[in-house]
């Protein structure tokens, strides 16, 4: 029963990095800009981010290499927070969603931290 719980919710869990990586895919141009004026490349990284998302959600789905894009995601969701949510909570006009976004991102990166726990890591070849 643990084990079918555990595939349940890795399943549940990366279905968002999933609609939101495919998202990011379809709709980039509409998304460049999310992408700070401070961090070059821009449009390339809303494709890059959604790329991520979706090879993150179908690794933990599949269960190869999940641990590791746990691990990428925590990284990402991370820098999401301190790139552009933070940033976001100084103007008035976008305070409220930025802070939403926080929380949200803050609650995934904990997850995918969980998630990655089930996983065991790789024995080290001798």
């Amino acid at each position: 029963m643990e084990k079918l719980l555990a595939v349940i919710g890795r399943v549940i869990y990366s279905a968002p990095f999933l609609v939101f990586g495919l998202n990011h895919l379809t709709n980039a141009p509409a998304m460049g800009a999310m992408v700070p004026a401070f961090i070059p490349g821009g449009i390339l990284w809303i494709y890059f981010t959604g790329a991520a998302m979706v090879l993150a959600a179908l690794a933990i789905i599949t269960g190869l290499q999940a641990r590791n894009a746990c691990f990428g995601l925590a990284l990402m969701l991370a820098l999401f927070i301190a790139l552009i949510h933070l940033p976001g909570m100084a103007d008035p006009q976008t305070h409220m969603m930025s802070l939403v976004n926080v929380l949200k991102d803050t609650g995934l990166l904990g997850g995918a931290l969980v998630v990655a726990s089930t996983f065991p890591p790789k024995k080290a070849k001798k």
